[in-house]
């Protein structure tokens, strides 16, 4: 994600490596390449040259600090500009009303459905809320069947009349059934095209004429940059929307979309989404994204998605086995599980600072994991409490029934081994001295 853009941002911050102060000749090279970074993110040439020419006037004449060299100066002020650029601050969500009422636009192909099952799902198991799925996409038969799919996998009903080919009534229709049930938020999956058209802006106008929706999200494919950022403000003039979706920004994302989008329509970005699977759904937080783009990681989200996962009493349970050097299989196993829940590895491994620009061009496969796995599964129970017990006449049982030969598990052994070792340093290691163990 942006892995292009962040590259040539720390090219352009280079420049001013080595300077004593910020001058306006130094100052001047540097906005310059910045300017071009973006541009070449597909941001619109006029917002690029307006924010970096605010940075220009915030950098020159700048004291720095001893502690504070100029090019780390120049990267907090670019840190702070792409904040403000991108909204500020996180957007609120409005659930108000009973049932609150968010209407799905976009075009079609951009996620619109696989957006409105991923909202249902973070709705229902982080904010504990009863959702009720409308497909009012009265063109593609495929589009309620998906969304029925959907409903399933997360355990959320859908509402949809197959026959009727009115979208307003379907939605009133699903608002009374949404009362009789009890269900205190409808997700309403309208109709896409491939361009903007007039029939689909006056059905989705026409919608939310009827319902007088509590949000409207607009959903935009990053992808598809500055063009998405047209799309939107030709839905905002109609819609008035009152926020945006990122899609697919695990895609080759240029970053223009996400930089311009706000500036645009002077509406908020809302939730920023990757992948198919259904929990791979993100608040936006400017800042956050600010700090990714700049290489910085984003080590907040990496802690609140280990919270969700992580339950305090085992982790302190874990941490006395760790302590006593008693880390086994079992353990090691559930770890791993638990790791795969908090969503895609790679981007996990993203938001430690200095690890993304590392792996940009490692090709991290999610199922990884799939060997190891297999390799503790065909362990005994008593095996994988006690590792000791592995011997040469074990190794080649595991080995076979796990569909590995012995030298893949005689590598995963000795691994384990040095992990558990450094595991033991760590623990008896002063705080000051960890960083450069976990750079080891």
């Amino acid at each position: 994600m942006f892995n292009s853009l962040s590259e040539k941002l720390e090219t352009a911050f280079k420049n001013l490596k080595g300077q004593a102060r910020i001058t306006e000749l130094n100052v001047a090279n540097t906005v310059k390449d910045i300017r071009r970074a973006l541009v070449d993110a597909d941001v619109n040439y006029k917002i690029a040259k307006e924010f970096t020419d605010t940075i220009k006037e915030k950098a020159v004449g700048e004291k720095v600090l001893t502690a504070v060299s100029p090019g780390q100066l120049m990267v907090k002020i670019v840190q702070d500009q792409l904040t403000e650029l991108m909204g500020g601050n996180e957007s609120e969500f409005n659930l108000t009303g009973n049932p609150a009422i968010i209407l799905i636009a976009g075009l079609q192909g951009s996620g619109k459905t696989t957006f409105s099952g991923k909202l249902a799902n973070y709705l229902k198991t982080k904010k504990g809320k009863s959702p009720l799925l409308v497909a009012a996409d009265i063109y593609r038969p495929a589009a309620i069947d998906q969304l029925e799919v959907l409903g399933g996998q997360i355990g959320v009903d859908v509402y949809s009349e197959r026959e009727n080919k009115n979208a307003v009534s379907i939605v009133q229709n699903a608002i009374k059934e949404a009362k009789t049930k009890n269900k205190n938020v409808i997700i309403i999956d309208t109709a896409g095209r491939l361009a903007v058209d007039e029939v689909m802006m006056n059905e989705v106008a026409a919608i939310k004429a009827a319902i007088n929706p509590q949000e409207i999200l607009f959903v935009v494919d990053s992808m598809t940059g500055q063009d998405a950022v047209n799309t939107a403000a030709a839905f905002n003039e109609r819609l008035d929307f009152s926020g945006v979706v990122l899609t697919k920004l695990d895609g080759d994302t240029r970053g223009g979309a996400a930089l311009s989008i706000k500036y645009t329509v002077k509406k908020p970005i809302k939730f920023i989404s990757s992948g198919e699977k259904m929990d791979t759904l993100d608040v936006f937080y400017p800042d956050r994204m600010a700090q990714r783009i700049l290489g910085m990681g984003d080590i907040v989200s990496l802690v609140e998605k280990a919270q969700e996962q992580f339950n305090e009493a085992e982790a302190a349970k874990l941490e006395k086995k760790i302590r006593k050097n008693q880390f086994d299989f079992e353990d090691f196993k559930t770890q791993l599980q638990q790791i795969k829940k908090m969503g895609n590895i790679k981007d996990l491994m993203g938001m430690i600072p200095g690890v993304g620009k590392q792996i940009k061009d490692v090709d991290i496969n999610d199922d990884a994991f799939k060997g190891i796995e297999a390799l503790i599964n065909s362990m005994t129970v008593e095996e994988r409490r006690n590792p000791d017990l592995i011997n040469p006449s074990r190794k080649n049982r595991i080995a076979k029934g796990s569909g590995k030969d012995l030298a893949e598990l005689n590598q995963f052994l000795k691994q384990f081994e040095q992990m558990k070792s450094m595991m033991k340093m760590m623990n008896k290691m002063p705080m000051g001295k960890m960083p450069g163990m976990m750079k080891r």
